[in-house]
């Protein structure tokens, strides 16, 4: 197209074009690999959440082990007390202006339980019940009555009897109407309508009652009527042995003033129980500064002011209670954190191994970027950009489910532990590009050796510091980090010395392999001993997460199965066997029970016992001793003895002939007698007068009869004793090793072993029966002990069901982390891999021959990183476990150390190698087939 001369050309106006406005970024980049953020976002989405949630957790654990302490102790220890003296002038209607006006204050600060709460009056002295006719024990002690005023009465008692008693009235010297339980009634010998003489009370004192009505309590057992008396029947007291019957009167709330003359005074008192719900593990402070306040600070001070009562004063068992649950919990926790801490360590490896694997599939781009002038910050802004759109939404997703799914109002740790993880997981591809870009310095250099000797420095001062503090013992405050830290130390440690060994001894095998005639040995070993770039030395990360993984799995499942073993351990030390039975004074085994409990099934060794606690020890200066004599059987006592590991002895030591009353029986002797058997022959005494001659069969520290005896004891054989003193014959006790029901033991009890008991014998079984203590239907006295049901009874402890969560949480997540590490590394050698694959598929290489090739290259650094952690399991239980006190895991005070332990660290090691050999397999059928595919249609990539 032309003009003419002078037409000017038209041309586009720069001002209507458009402007030029490049992609973002961001959103082109994360379109262009779309796989690879979620992966990271998924990544990201798990450690944030795990990181959130283990603190969550523990913070649970620890809220549920503290109300279960605490609600276990009883409803009167967990109570705030207060009283006061009762005013002449008081009224039903004044305390109840009181109550309300404490428990407004005290609510402010503590959460009550409204329906342990009790109030009233009590008079300050009981009265005797004098009348003719009354039950009399021992001494010809009258029956006693303590008379008070409680308010809601009728709402737990129903009135069987008569009516409910009205105000006293104001004559002089006239009864004060009662009302008392139906069975104390009957049990004392009262009627409904007597008027009950209780004796001199001072001057102008009413010390008469009538009682107007009999009642029976709906819930004898309700901890409710714990510091109440005696007021479901007539309770059984003794002192300086005499016996009296005892129970409790009820008047009402007019009658104050009368209940203050009747009992030379009244004292006032309110019962605010704190509810165990309301308590918090992390709170402990601000509870225990809020009962002391209560007690004698300002809080105290209040109350007075509030209640317009000078004399007010509250008391409270709670605080010493919490001391003790938090001194537990303090106990436990370092325990319970070393797994949290092992899969923040795996967690950190696995996120540098991401990190890696970005940068080197992404290396030509970068470089491109910085090529085309791209400065290094603005690329690093970028990628950090790259990094908020994936990491922070699926940070803030973890966090926020970990808070709704474990929900609890302590927010610090977890939120810090969030934060912490998302920085990680956010900075990681960044700092590793960076690095990257650094000026290249030699591998292996003397920076590493640095690194490493440092590593290697504070592992062992964090070995020397937890040998010389202990952890896990009651005067431990909070979580020490170091001491924590110890086995994750060692398996880092442990990690960096094995990443220096395995390509050295790989290479080496390789070496060996290439001698042979087999291809597949030799590429795969060659393969394992260089990283993908074919250098000598492989990435170290890959060894380091599975090493601690199966360190701290090893190391945790060490702690749990000593703990079992232990725990039954101590159990069968306190039941003197795997089942004991233990009877009251006036009973008697007969043959009977013990021959047919000795036949039940599961039964290895059983004897019965004579245990006589007032024996006297004498030695041959004459000197009198206080001693327990135990007559046992000595063969099936030897077997109980070694079975439960206390004072083992050959029972050929007490083997005796048929003698005389003056032969003497084979003894052993508890150790503090030892001095004293070296002047002669010893002597036993019976509280019968008879004597016991003896010889010294040998010594022994403890036996299995004593768990803890406190004083001298001697043990001679049942059938030698009992022909010299016929009264060692009679079995008080019975003791057996084996895997017996103790139910069955029981039931022999009930059928044909049980001495009923008369007189006085009989009153006491019937008040314990009638107090709930006969258990399993068996008489007051007769107790069958399993170490199955103690066993039972340590475990039931939340504290130790939290600690044991969190291990095993754990060790899934390490091994979930672990296993990550495992893909990611293949995922990082993929594509050489494939190359690799695909040109010897040209050169006649089958599909197996390929699966195994890559499981020849996988699986030296799989069985290097678990028998290595493996090993170091076993080292950190050998040089950490005598520092560790596992008290408060176990449910008892003992003194048994972490020793090292096969099962344990096997059973996690092996189960982790099969899993990542199956993850390995997996990923080569289902991926690997594709790659190479791909690899032969599209040609060798250069």
């Amino acid at each position: 197209m032309t003009t003419k001369a002078g037409t000017p050309v038209p041309t586009a106006d720069p001002a209507q074009q458009p402007a030029y406005r490049p992609a973002r970024w961001v959103r082109t980049r994360l379109r262009a690999d779309p796989a690879a953020a979620l992966l990271m976002a998924a990544l990201a989405l798990v450690t944030v959440f795990l990181a959130a949630a283990f603190p969550r957790v523990a913070d649970r654990g620890a809220d549920a082990a503290l109300r279960d302490y605490v609600g276990h102790q009883g409803l009167n220890l967990t109570s705030l007390q207060s009283a006061t003296k009762t005013r002449l002038n008081d009224t039903a209607a004044d305390l109840d202006a009181v109550h309300g006006k404490i428990t407004e204050r005290v609510g402010r600060e503590l959460t009550l339980s409204p329906a342990g709460e009790a109030y009233g009056a009590r008079a300050e002295s009981q009265g005797a019940m004098l009348n003719q006719g009354y039950a009399r024990l021992s001494d010809n002690a009258p029956p006693m009555i303590a008379l008070l005023y409680l308010h809601g009465l009728q709402d737990r008692v129903t009135l069987t009897d008569g009516t409910w008693p009205s105000a006293a009235p104001a004559t002089p010297g006239a009864p004060l109407p009662i009302v008392v339980a139906k069975a104390a009634a009957e049990t004392i010998g009262v009627k409904l309508g007597d008027t009950v003489e209780n004796g001199d009370g001072g001057p102008g004192a009413t010390r008469r009652s009538v009682v107007v009505g009999l009642y029976r309590v709906n819930d004898p057992q309700d901890p409710f009527w714990d510091d109440l008396g005696c007021p479901a029947r007539a309770c059984l007291y003794s002192a300086k042995g005499s016996f009296w019957w005892q129970t409790s009167g009820f008047v009402d709330g007019g009658s104050l003033t009368a209940l203050n003359l009747w009992g030379s005074g009244a004292e006032n008192f309110w019962r605010l129980p704190v509810d165990p719900a309301g308590l918090h593990a992390d709170r402990l402070d601000r509870t225990r500064a809020a009962l002391a306040s209560f007690q004698t600070g300002p809080g105290a001070t209040a109350l007075v002011g509030a209640t317009g009562r000078p004399d007010l004063h509250t008391s409270s068992n709670l605080t010493d209670i919490l001391n003790r649950a938090d001194a537990r919990y303090q106990a436990a926790m370092p325990l319970s954190a070393i797994g949290p801490a092992g899969v923040a360590g795996v967690a950190v490896v696995v996120l540098c191994l991401a990190a890696a694997l970005n940068t080197d599939r992404r290396a030509g781009e970068l470089k491109l970027l910085q090529a085309r002038g791209g400065s290094r910050a603005g690329v690093l802004l970028r990628l950090l950009g790259e990094g908020t759109a994936t990491v922070l939404p699926a940070a803030v997703l973890g966090t926020a489910l970990a808070v709704l799914l474990l929900p609890t109002p302590r927010w610090g740790y977890p939120l810090l532990a969030a934060l912490a993880a998302t920085l990680l997981a956010l900075l990681a591809f960044p700092a590793r590009a960076a690095l990257m870009w650094s000026r290249p310095r030699g591998v292996g250099g003397w920076r590493r050796v640095i690194g490493e000797l440092a590593v290697l420095a504070v592992t062992v001062a964090a070995v020397a510091e937890v040998r010389r503090r202990g952890v896990g013992h009651a005067l431990t405050t909070g979580v020490d980090p170091l001491l924590v830290a110890a086995p994750l130390l060692l398996a880092v440690t442990g990690g960096l010395l094995l990443a220096r060994i395995e390509p050295v001894v790989v290479g080496w095998l390789a070496a060996l392999a290439g001698r042979g005639r087999g291809l597949i040995g030799f590429l795969g070993l060659a393969r394992a001993a260089r990283d993908n770039t074919g250098r000598r030395r492989p990435s170290a990360l890959p060894l380091l997460a599975l090493l601690i993984a199966v360190t701290t799995a090893g190391f945790g499942a060490t702690v749990l199965d000593t703990v079992d073993h232990v725990r039954m351990r101590a159990a069968r030390l306190a039941t003197g066997g795997d089942v004991s039975v233990a009877i009251p004074d006036y009973g008697t085994l007969p043959e009977t029970f013990t021959d047919t409990a000795g036949k039940l099934p599961g039964v290895r060794a059983a004897t019965g016992a004579r245990v006589e606690s007032k024996a006297l020890f004498i030695g041959a200066d004459k000197e009198y001793t206080e001693a327990i004599l135990v007559v046992v059987e000595p063969t099936a006592y030897a077997e109980i003895a070694r079975t439960v590991g206390v004072g083992p002895f050959d029972p050929a030591a007490l083997a005796a002939g048929p003698g005389g009353p003056d032969t003497p029986v084979p003894a052993l002797f508890s150790r503090d007698l030892a001095k004293r058997l070296a002047s002669g022959a010893p002597q036993v005494r019976t509280p019968s007068g008879n004597q016991l001659r003896t010889t010294v069969a040998g010594t022994v520290a403890a036996t299995p009869a004593l768990p803890d005896p406190g004083k001298p004891f001697v043990v001679v054989p049942a059938g030698p004793a009992g022909e010299r003193l016929p009264e060692l014959k009679r079995m008080n006790k019975w003791f057996e090793v084996g895997d017996v029901d103790p139910d069955q033991v029981r039931t022999v009890l009930r059928d044909g072993g049980v001495t009923r008991p008369t007189g006085l014998a009989k009153l006491i079984a019937d008040e314990a029966a009638a107090a709930g203590k006969a258990t399993h239907g068996l008489p007051s006295g007769y107790t069958v002990h399993s170490s199955r049901e103690t066993v039972a009874a340590l475990a039931d402890d939340p504290l130790q069901h939290a600690a044991g969560r969190l291990f095993w949480y754990a060790a899934a997540a390490g091994a979930g982390f672990a296993l990550l590490a495992v893909l990611l590394t293949l995922f990082r050698a993929a594509p050489d891999r494939t190359a690799v694959l695909a040109r010897l598929r040209t050169m006649g290489l089958r599909p197996r021959q390929g699966l195994a090739l890559i499981i020849a290259e996988a699986l030296p650094q799989t069985l290097a990183a678990v028998v290595g952690g493996g090993l170091v399991a076993t080292a950190a239980v050998g040089l950490l476990g005598p520092a560790f006190d596992i008290s408060s895991l176990v449910g008892a005070k003992v003194g048994d150390a972490l020793t090292p332990a096969l099962v344990p660290v096997l059973l996690p090691t092996v189960g982790l190698a099969l899993l990542v050999g199956l993850c390995v397999v997996l990923e080569t059928l289902i991926a690997g087939r594709r790659q190479i595919a791909t690899e032969l249609r599209a040609g060798e990539r250069s």
